[in-house]
């Protein structure tokens, strides 16, 4: 089988999990049953694996495709898409930032279905991202020490190992590589909001954890290298709003069409005969598709460059161009789902609040996604690009 092929059989097997997947959204967010077995069948079709590089026995899958299968994942559940997006973000990293040796270790653990998710975001800091969990060199034991909790660990209940973005007593900063069960680890689903019910973003905290000295992936200062990174993971988090918008859009059409009824004042036998209620489902439907879109766009974009920019030749304006038309992509993506998903219920009507339906976690779930990065930061990059020709800053939120 070629790899196209391979590639294809992939895509595929992601629609059809995704469709499973869907019938048990509602049910899983209104009773927080995390999704376990769909984050294992997941691993076991490959799909966890989709992006190790084919020189390690992988289908190094393209990003269009990817951002495909969370634009699915994302409609069927947000919670499952948002589980896996810090694994991809994770084996993106390894592609850029590990040792060949690390590389090997990693990726075929991957291929043997391994989910490595983040445990980086700290809490109390003076500004959003600050860390301060520390990477300790431990000169009579030989290796490292690693103490501190991280918080919003998306995934992490379901994960087999973890990379935590650290300070090094040295002064520098790492990425931290380790298995879920090493000594000194500890999981607690402390997660509580409103939406995304499911994600299993709670705490991890690190105790006196021995680090090997190739378990850890140096990084240059913060801000001084101009990456893919950035783009790779908004694109990601951009599918899965376009998914929640898609999703809120089909319910609304789905609900109007067959269930809600007509107002009197519309002189009609139908709610779809109303001619506001057709307003506002074509309003839906040009946000959705239209985010869906930019998001294509952004993600072909992407795939242009991959190669350079895991080489580490792409250019500045390349990289920086890239950021700018994701930007666009998940500004489009967040206003399509928070307004798609309030928009629902000028279609629906009174009815369409029952709790037996649970139609609102489309509104929850993507009121809590679009808090992961404020997208006003985005809009005035992308106005200044356009402007005055300035690049975006070095972030991993744009």
């Amino acid at each position: 089988m070629s790899n196209q092929e391979r590639a294809r059989e992939l895509v595929s097997a992601a629609h059809r999990l995704a469709g499973e997947f869907a019938q048990g959204a509602a049910r899983r967010d209104a009773r927080r049953e995390l999704p376990q077995a769909e984050i294992e069948t997941l691993a076991r079709h490959g799909i966890l694996a989709a992006r190790v590089p084919r020189e390690f026995g992988g289908i190094d899958l393209c990003l269009a495709e990817l951002s495909d299968i969370f634009v699915v994942l994302g409609k069927a559940d947000p919670n499952i898409a948002q589980a896996i997006q810090p694994h991809a973000c994770g084996v993106e990293k390894i592609r850029l930032y590990g040792t060949p040796e690390q590389k090997r270790r990693y990726f075929a653990l991957l291929l043997e279905g391994a989910m490595i998710t983040n445990a980086s975001a700290e809490k109390g800091g003076a500004t959003v991202g600050e860390i301060r969990v520390m990477l300790s060199r431990q000169a009579a034991a030989g290796g490292w020490r690693l103490d501190g909790d991280k918080h919003y660990c998306t995934g992490s209940l379901f994960a087999s190992h973890f990379y935590s973005l650290v300070r090094r007593d040295d002064g520098g900063r790492s990425i931290a590589l380790l298995p879920r069960q090493r000594q000194g680890v500890s999981v607690i689903d402390d997660w509580d909001g409103m939406g995304q019910r499911t994600t299993a973003s709670g705490t991890v905290r690190f105790e006196g954890v021995h680090i090997a000295d190739d378990e850890h992936m140096p990084l240059p200062p913060s801000g001084t290298l101009r990456t893919h990174e950035g783009a790779f993971a908004q694109v990601l988090h951009a599918a899965i709003d376009v998914g929640i918008a898609l999703a809120a859009f089909e319910d609304a059409a789905r609900y109007g069409s067959q269930r809600a009824r007509p107002v009197p004042e519309a002189g009609v036998a139908r709610a779809g005969d109303d001619p506001y209620v057709q307003q506002a489902v074509g309003e839906m439907a040009m946000l959705a598709h239209g985010a869906q879109a930019l998001l294509e766009r952004a993600a072909r974009s992407l795939d242009a460059i991959l190669p350079a920019a895991l080489a580490g030749s792409a250019t500045e304006q390349e990289l920086g161009g890239v950021s700018i038309a994701v930007a666009e992509a998940k500004m489009a993506a967040n206003d399509a789902a928070l307004r798609v998903s309030e928009m629902l219920y000028r279609v629906g009507g009174a009815s369409a609040t029952s709790r037996s339906l649970n139609l609102d976690r489309h509104w929850r779930n993507a009121r809590t996604h679009t808090t992961h990065d404020p997208v006003a930061y985005k809009a005035k990059a992308v106005g200044d690009y356009y402007l005055n020709g300035n690049l975006p800053p070095i972030t991993s939120k744009i």
